[in-house]
């Protein structure tokens, strides 16, 4: 059965760190476009990073850069999102999806893709 499992969300001070992580099963990431979303009450979907199959393209949504780094595990059919330097603005749902045939940039931009994981929460409070 295809799935994707994210993990490592939680409750963190402004300033604080997490790492996520997407976990696949039934699909080889290695031939997919990865991504990273978020959804806060209220607000549309955003796409926060993307990193393609090769992992040598990347993107980064601008409120983003500098503090959030994307990556894959090799041989572990994981992707990897370190955030630091948290945010309140920050605080949100975030769910990793696979994509084939998508480029980083344009599949944050539309934030659709083929295949999501049920999401994990991410709050950022004092």
């Amino acid at each position: 059965q295809l799935q994707l499992e994210e993990s490592g969300g939680g409750l963190v001070q402004p300033g604080g760190s997490l790492k996520l992580s997407c976990a696949a099963s039934g699909l080889n990431l290695d031939y997919y476009a990865v991504g990273w979303f978020r959804q806060a009450p209220g607000k549309e979907r955003e796409g926060v990073s993307c990193i393609s199959n090769s992992g040598d393209a990347t993107y980064y949504e601008d409120s983003v850069k500098g503090r959030f780094t994307i990556s894959r595990e090799s041989g572990k059919n994981t992707v990897i999102l370190e955030m630091n330097n948290l945010e309140p603005g920050d605080t949100a749902v975030y769910s990793c999806a696979a994509d084939s045939g998508t480029a980083p940039q344009a599949m944050c931009l539309r934030a659709w893709a083929d295949w999501w994981g049920q999401g994990t929460q991410v709050t950022v409070s004092s």
